[in-house]
């Protein structure tokens, strides 16, 4: 489970001076749950997911992932999850199959159990044509498999995904969302970050709305269709963030 109180970052830019990137964000998610995190770009979802992944650390607030804090326990909550992002970065050099063998050892896996793993892994994501084809051959879709791929060889409770079908084309889309309906359905709690609206649609069961580093909405797909003049989660969406923008 993920628990988030009162988190915040301020970033201090030359030009600039302090910028809020988050500003008192609070939610949770659940076991068996995918909850969708949207929002235009510079809303502060990056930032939010980077440091629920120790990426990078709050400048207030608590985050408490299967009851380890990520400031605290930062090495601890990394065992516990797996985190996809347009910044994860692959070695060109390496087949796939070497990939997840270095990815998994690191995560202190024994051998049998990667090639165990990787093996059922490749089968799910249709990966098996191109394991043994080096990084710096593989196209976006292929490589962005194996960075789900690499996000998930130590079976990690708890998912982080940032955009992971961003730039894939509809078929590779397609195997991906269903692979993360899987995990749901093996009880993972799932972060998924997205500016895909029907994605979000079929996807998740609980979205929230960040915008200028504000949560401006929080809620299932029923809940915000409740609240709103339409039935679309696009017309919602631009709705709230007018709505927001208006507040300022």
């Amino acid at each position: 489970m993920i628990q988030v109180e009162g988190l915040t970052k301020i970033f201090n830019d030359k030009k600039r001076g302090e910028v809020v990137a988050v500003n008192n964000l609070k939610f949770n998610c659940r076991k068996g749950q995918v909850f969708g995190l949207l929002g235009p770009n510079g809303a502060g979802k990056t930032t939010t997911l980077r440091i629920l992944a120790t990426m990078i650390l709050p400048t207030k607030g608590k985050i408490m992932i299967n009851g380890l804090d990520v400031v605290k326990n930062a090495a601890k909550v990394r065992r516990q999850i797996g985190f996809l992002s347009s910044e994860t970065g692959l070695y060109d050099r390496f087949t796939p199959r070497e990939t997840i063998r270095f990815f998994g050892r690191i995560n202190g896996m024994e051998d049998k159990i990667i090639e165990k793993r990787m093996a059922k892994i490749f089968q799910g994501l249709d990966m098996e044509d191109f394991q043994d084809v080096r990084v710096n051959k593989l196209s976006t879709g292929m490589k962005q498999k194996l960075s789900i791929a690499r996000s998930i060889i130590h079976d990690p409770p708890v998912l982080i995904l940032d955009e992971p079908t961003v730039g894939l084309d509809i078929i590779t889309a397609k195997t991906v969302t269903e692979y993360v309906k899987s995990f749901r359905d093996q009880g993972k709690c799932i972060i998924y970050s997205t500016h895909i609206m029907r994605e979000a649609e079929k996807l998740c069961d609980v979205i929230a709305i960040i915008h200028q580093g504000n949560l401006i909405a929080q809620g299932t797909l029923k809940e915000l269709r409740k609240n709103s003049l339409s039935d679309d989660l696009e017309e919602i969406f631009f709705e709230l963030i007018d709505q927001g923008e208006n507040l300022e």
